[in-house]
């Protein structure tokens, strides 16, 4: 037996590789946007089968940056859950377009596929569903539902011309090394973000990159031109560039913006990612050992692997089946009591403030309200010992025994 301590919910996993990697770029001499950086870019590539990947400093730069290049902004509207968080939304008012809520299914952390199609309208955009747990959503059916009201779609510019229907761009977040009908995340939605902060399964302390399918009509090197634009003032030449002799002169094609990766960054998400088949392999673990000690008691954990899902494992979610908030607020609070962090995902958007501003209410999307209310998040990381798990589902009995 190992001496218990207090569990973290979702610490950095970094080991002498990530440190070995970040004294290398230290000693290189060059620590911002450089070699380092964009070899992990070739290696998320690889990784997510697609063409290429941009990185960037946060999954939000990149949903961001992938809505200003598709040219969606004032007038138009973007669809997306209102079980989420913040930033899957928030980027569509950054860009001055009109956020569109759509309820999450029922008994559902995902969107409500049906009623994507209530929702698009001639004014619409792009769609940015949620991979929430490192579940991916079904494309198929978002894809579907796209293509069912493609008559609608009224392209602004020759990028969305190409596509001809809505752009679903992902919110993947918690879903990097899931798949989907043995597509991985990065291949499936036409644009994917995402995120390497610090509680995710890949970090880079703060950071994201964005993946894309290949687009008919559309040369990939001018689409990562492009973003290379956006995330660095639409200065023509990066810094790495302009150290080559005699190549100081620039231009600024367009008053952009700042959210590239440095290649401190980089280093640790290379090592992160040269780990991750293991890292995988132990959240997967864990998600059997938890669904195995938790099959006696009333909760329903979300399923994460199935035929058609094989999940990243980021978030443990679990529901405590006819139970309310006030409950699941005290069982949170006693098991804080011992030793055990846990927490929520998500209070839904229509319950914050910022979003109550823009006109949404609760009681329009009944089935995020019923999700969140009876939900919370047990730590699920690649550090946690089998003795940890087998302590948190006792302490999560011993809570739920007592009321």
């Amino acid at each position: 037996m190992i001496q218990l301590r207090n569990i973290s919910f979702s610490p950095p996993d970094i080991t002498d590789d990530e440190i070995n990697e970040v004294v290398d770029t230290l000693r290189s001499g060059w620590i911002t946007t450089g070699p380092k950086t964009k070899y992990f870019e070739n290696q998320i590539a690889e990784f997510c089968n697609t063409s290429k990947a941009v990185c960037l400093n946060s999954a939000t730069a990149a949903m961001e940056m992938t809505l200003r290049l598709l040219g969606i902004g004032p007038g138009d509207e973007v669809i997306t859950c209102a079980y989420t968080y913040s930033a899957s939304a928030s980027v569509i008012t950054h860009v001055g377009a009109k956020v569109v809520l759509v309820d999450s299914g029922k008994d559902s952390f995902h969107i409500d596929y049906d009623r994507i199609n209530d929702a698009i309208t001639e004014k619409t955009k792009a769609i940015i569903p949620v991979d929430i747990g490192g579940v991916m959503c079904d494309y198929d059916k978002i894809f579907q539902a796209v293509e069912n009201k493609k008559h609608l779609f009224n392209p602004s510019n020759d990028f969305q011309k190409a596509f001809g229907r809505v752009i679903i761009l992902a919110d993947a977040a918690h879903s990097i090394g899931a798949t989907y009908k043995g597509k991985i995340s990065g291949e499936a939605a036409d644009f994917t973000s995402f995120s390497f902060h610090a509680v995710k399964n890949i970090t880079t302390a703060e950071g994201g990159a964005v993946t894309w399918k290949d687009i008919d009509g559309l040369d990939n090197e001018e689409i990562y031109k492009q973003y290379m634009l956006l995330s660095l003032h639409g200065q023509s030449k990066d810094a790495f560039a302009k150290t080559n002799l005699g190549a100081w002169e620039y231009d600024i094609v367009a008053p952009n913006y700042k959210c590239n990766m440095t290649d401190i960054m980089a280093s640790l998400g290379i090592a992160q990612l040269r780990r991750y088949p293991g890292t995988l392999s132990r959240r997967k673990e864990i998600i059997e050992k938890y669904d195995e000690l938790l099959s006696g008691l009333d909760v329903t954990p979300m399923k994460h692997y199935d035929d058609i899902y094989r999940s990243s494992g980021h978030l443990y979610l679990l529901r405590l089946n006819g139970k309310d908030e006030a409950f699941r607020n005290e069982v949170i609070t006693k098991m804080a009591e011992k030793g055990v962090a846990t927490n929520v995902h998500y209070k839904p958007l229509p319950m914050h403030t910022a979003y109550k501003n823009l006109g949404f209410k609760m009681e329009d999307y009944p089935n995020s309200f019923d999700m969140y209310k009876n939900e919370i998040t047990l730590p699920l990381h690649a550090l946690l010992a089998d003795e940890e798990v087998e302590h948190v589902v006792s302490s999560v009995k011993m809570v739920m025994n007592k009321f």
